[in-house]
Parts: C-alpha cells; structure tokens; sequence
C-alpha cells in the first residue's frame, strides 16, 4: 500500500457485535493489534484510541483505528457500545470513558478491563467515579491473582477475574537473535536499573545500595526514554556523580528487536518498584536465565514463587549468579509465558470461557 493510499485510508466505524478495544496508546498496544490480526479474525475486533491522531511505538495508518478526538466521535461510541459484543479496556486511563460506563451501567456487564496497575493502585489517588467502575466492573483481566485480590481489598470489586498475560510484550522470546552468547571473566557485569523514567523505578534508592560496588568491574544501563524528564536529569546527575563513565543512561527508544539484544547483554536486573511492573521486561530476562531483583512486597514477587521461578530480594542483593537455578526459571517462563499460551487466553475471552 502506498503512502497516499494510507494518508486516504478511512476506517468504517460500526460497533455491531464487535469486541471494542478501548485504549490509550502505549508502547503494549501497536504489538497486541498485530497479534490480534496475525492470530484471529480480525473483522470481529475493534479498536478505538482516545486521543489526537499519532503514530508511535509501531503503530501505522495502515492499523484499523478510530480516533476518539471530538465529541461527535465520542457520542457516537457512547451509543454505538451498546450494539457491542464485548468491551476490552486497556487499562483505566480515560475519566471521559469512565463517566460512559457510569451514565450506562449496564455496559459494565460485558466490559473486561485489562488490569494494569496504575490505574488502581493507590486509592488515595483515584476519584470516587474511578473507584466506582473498579467496584462494578464486569470482568477483571489480569495473570496475577494478587492484583485480583488486591482490587477486591481496595475497591470492593465484584468482577470475575479472567486469567490472562494479555500482552505480547510479556511473552518469553524464543528467537534466534536471543542465543546467550558466552561471556568472558573480563567482561563487565551489566546491570539494569528500571525500565523508565518514571519516579515509581524508584532509581535512587538502588543507586544508594549499589555503591558499594562501584569499584567492581560493573556497568549500569538505565532505560529513560519515556517518563519524566525532569525526574530522568536527576538520575542521570546522581548516576554519573556514583559511577561516572559506568552509568549509562539509554535516552533513546529502540525498536523491540534491538532492545531485546539489549536484554540479552543484561546479567542482573534490578526494578524495585512497590507495584507490578515491567512485566515484559522481568518475562524476557528471566527467559533468557538472567538475575532478576524485585521488592518482596509487590504482587509479581507472589505471582512468580507460585509458578516456581525464582526473583531475588533488592535487600540481599549481591553480583553472584546461580547458572542452575536460572536455567530452571527459563524453563518454568517457557511454560507459562508462550505464545500458545497467549493465543488460548485470548480465544477464551472471545469465546466467553473465561
């Protein structure tokens, strides 16, 4: 298809017996399209955007999408959901969305909202019309029963819980460009620290708890490319004043194939975040037998001990690395976190198995 041809392409908008996807667009999203249209039919499905028209983290003209950017759109998804097989909601970004659900209650009985973890953690810091959609919400997809649990202590939530890792992104990767290559005992460690710029990484306690080993044969790469900026300058000034030419900030996005050779180089991760996140990233490092550090009080440090992977605890961190033990996490993420896992998941949710 030409440039033009794309630039002129239109999206026919009907909601009949459709499942609606409604997103905000992040990085998880272009990915999950392709999937959806290389794994099943693409005709029953239907994505909506919330926003002004962009196209980043993949995603093209040439993806079937409606832009939800003035209130004509907008009504008329109101009212066209009604005709709808199944919502998908990918995460609760949308307070305009929300208030929809709130004025039709009743869409809420086919609404399945993909649990991402902002958008409920904290209650302190979601309003009283947010807490009301958790707490009525229809069906709750998530792989992680502590995130389940967790909605139901905060919010009081009645939904179902749907078993679901949703996201490509959280897949193991089982390709060729991910091969270990074997490393030299000159060869530095590598450490990675977080996976944005959000304060949430929490960079600056680890940075505290890494001096320790600043004269050791170390390099510490730090992900940045999206977050806060003003937050990202101040951990690159700390991270330099610690570590000088061995803290390297990574300020740029890199397409999925380059970040995942990136991973590959990675010996230790360390994310201590005090909520689930940066699934897609612990999946592939623990796929590929790397170290992987978490807080022990977040939900994913439950959800991995009970599919019988090991994480290490950030409060006993050390450089040492037990090879067997992180052949056999490789071999419990192949099974829980495969393609065909995936593909299952998402068959039953269309099919209504959940």
């Amino acid at each position: 298809m030409s440039s033009n041809e794309c630039m002129e392409r239109t999206v026919v908008v009907d909601y009949k017996n459709k499942i609606v996807h409604i997103i905000i667009l992040d990085k998880f999203i272009p990915p999950f399209m392709d999937f959806i249209h290389e794994h099943f039919d693409a005709n029953e499905h239907f994505f909506v955007i919330f926003g002004k028209e962009r196209y980043k983290f993949g995603l093209t003209k040439e993806h079937d999408v409606v832009w939800i950017d003035t209130p004509i759109k907008l009504l008329k998804l109101s009212i066209g959901l009604n005709s709808s097989k199944k919502i998908i909601i990918h995460g609760l970004w949308s307070q305009i969305f929300n208030i929809i659900l709130f004025v039709q209650p009743w869409l809420l009985k086919k609404s399945y909202w993909v649990m991402w973890g902002g958008d409920f953690y904290f209650p302190e810091k979601h309003g009283w019309l947010q807490k009301w959609v958790i707490k009525n919400m229809g069906f709750l997809i998530t792989a992680n029963e502590g995130d389940y649990i967790l909605s139901k202590e905060l919010y009081n939530s009645k939904g179902k819980r749907v078993h679901s890792i949703m996201y490509p992104s959280n897949l193991y990767k089982n390709s060729n460009i991910l091969i270990n290559k074997k490393r030299n005992s000159t060869d530095s460690i590598n450490i990675q620290l977080g996976n944005s710029a959000d304060p949430e990484n929490n960079h600056l306690e680890i940075i505290e708890k890494l001096k320790l080993y600043k004269s050791e044969n170390i390099k510490i790469y730090v992900p940045l490319s999206y977050g806060n900026k003003l937050y990202a300058n101040k951990v690159i000034t700390e991270g330099k004043r610690v570590f000088g030419k061995n803290f390297i900030p990574m300020l740029e996005f890199l397409p999925l194939d380059e970040y995942q050779v990136f991973l590959n180089n990675i010996d230790i991760a360390i994310f201590a975040h005090n909520r689930q996140q940066a699934m897609g990233n612990i999946v592939t490092l623990l796929g590929l037998g790397k170290k992987v550090y978490l807080k022990t009080n977040v939900t994913t440090w439950s959800l991995f001990f009970n599919q019988g992977i090991k994480v290490f605890d950030i409060n006993t961190f050390d450089l040492s690395k037990d090879m067997k033990q992180l052949s056999e996490n490789r071999k419990q993420i192949v099974q829980y976190y495969s393609k065909e896992v995936l593909i299952s998941e998402i068959s039953n949710i269309i099919k209504g198995k959940e």
